[in-house]
């Protein structure tokens, strides 16, 4: 007797790759983009020391240094990418098969974004439990565009920043 017809395991994936054609190609093409610097990001925080990486973050700026991103502001097109960075990334973080947190989505949206000439400023922060470790958090942004990482807890004390 053949087996009752239940849904498919692969209905899923058929509804994601369907929702991934309907995209514009632009779209798409940031998306496989974010995947590539998010398996990047992955790899170079498994296979190099952090002191080599934040070299290549920029420099770095203590929280309360006057240095702060207070530059020009950004102009509508370094805006609108930022956005569309953003969003290319935290939605490619929720389908690659490793955990993509908070720190890989700042290292791959940076890149993305410094690729195309948007400054952007990624932040460290830390907050303390009562009764347990530290808890870390990176977040990204550009201008007034928050790119990946938020929104951040107020339990979270950024310590660094990096330019």
């Amino acid at each position: 007797m053949p087996e009752a017809a239940g849904p498919s395991r692969s209905a899923p994936m058929r509804r994601i790759l369907r929702r991934f054609a309907m995209l514009p190609w632009t779209r798409r093409a940031l998306l496989f983009e974010a995947v590539f610097w998010l398996g990047f990001a992955r790899l170079a925080l498994v296979a190099v020391p952090f002191r080599h990486l934040a070299s290549w973050f920029g420099t770095v700026h203590k929280p309360d240094d006057p240095a702060t991103a207070a530059s020009a502001p950004p102009s509508i097109r370094a805006t609108a990418l930022a956005q569309e960075v953003g969003w290319a990334v935290t939605r490619a973080a929720r389908y690659v098969p490793f955990r993509a947190v908070c720190l890989p989505q700042a290292i791959a949206a940076k890149a993305m974004l410094d690729r195309r000439g948007v400054a952007s400023v990624m932040h460290f922060g830390v907050a303390t439990r009562p009764s347990g470790p530290l808890d870390a958090h990176a977040w990204l942004d550009a201008g007034p565009v928050e790119v990946t990482g938020f929104p951040v807890q107020p339990a979270f004390v950024e310590v660094a920043y990096f330019l």
